[in-house]
């Protein structure tokens, strides 16, 4: 019990009084947008050229919201006696968000790089069968994805590129052989003549 009466309703005044001096921290959201970090999990953001219908992602989802239909395409032979190629060709490719727990497994399953999290987050509906979203509104989705950070300038370089530098370097100084030898050997043929 407290020693004075009308002790609690000070305080309670005394709090108001001190919340009402700070300033306000509400975002004001339909009017101000607010500011997203940088790998926040909005929507899927498809890259349809590199989708190559493997359907890993459909397979790995555990909730079974990505629907991919596709056909098979016959490819001309790219030289003359050559084969002809089989490929397959993305006909839909959706993504159902009522279903959708952004876990981000078809993501991090994507051997291609053909899925991306965008930061976008508005696309209410107000019918849930109108969540689910077919390639073309993935695609729009594909450009509002941010560049991904840069590379530590202290981190080790990935193996690929050292291979791939090494490989350049040795056709570089190939070349440079080459060149000199063929130098040398226009040279001698100027000095006999």
């Amino acid at each position: 019990m407290s020693p004075f009466p009308g002790s609690g309703l000070a305080k309670g005044l005394a709090v108001t009084l001190r919340t009402m001096t700070k300033r306000t921290v509400t975002a004001q959201y339909p009017d101000v947008q607010p500011e997203l970090p940088p790998r926040t999990r909005g929507v899927i953001g498809l890259f349809e050229e590199n989708c190559t219908v493997c359907m890993l992602c459909a397979r790995e989802c555990p909730d079974w919201c990505i629907y991919i239909d596709s056909h098979k395409e016959t490819v001309p032979p790219a030289a003359p006696g050559g084969r002809e190629r089989s490929r397959n060709v993305l006909d839909r490719f959706a993504i159902d968000f009522s279903l959708c727990m952004y876990c981000g497994i078809c993501i991090e399953v994507c051997p291609f790089d053909a899925l991306f999290w965008s930061p976008e987050f508005e696309y209410a509906e107000t019918d849930i069968h109108d969540l689910t979203h077919e390639r073309d509104k993935l695609r729009e989705w594909m450009w509002t994805v941010p560049e991904p950070p840069a590379l530590d300038p202290a981190a080790e370089e990935p193996k690929e590129i050292a291979a791939a530098r090494k490989t350049a370097e040795k056709l570089a100084a190939q070349e440079a052989a080459a060149a000199q030898e063929q130098q040398g050997q226009q040279e001698k043929k100027e000095g006999e003549a």
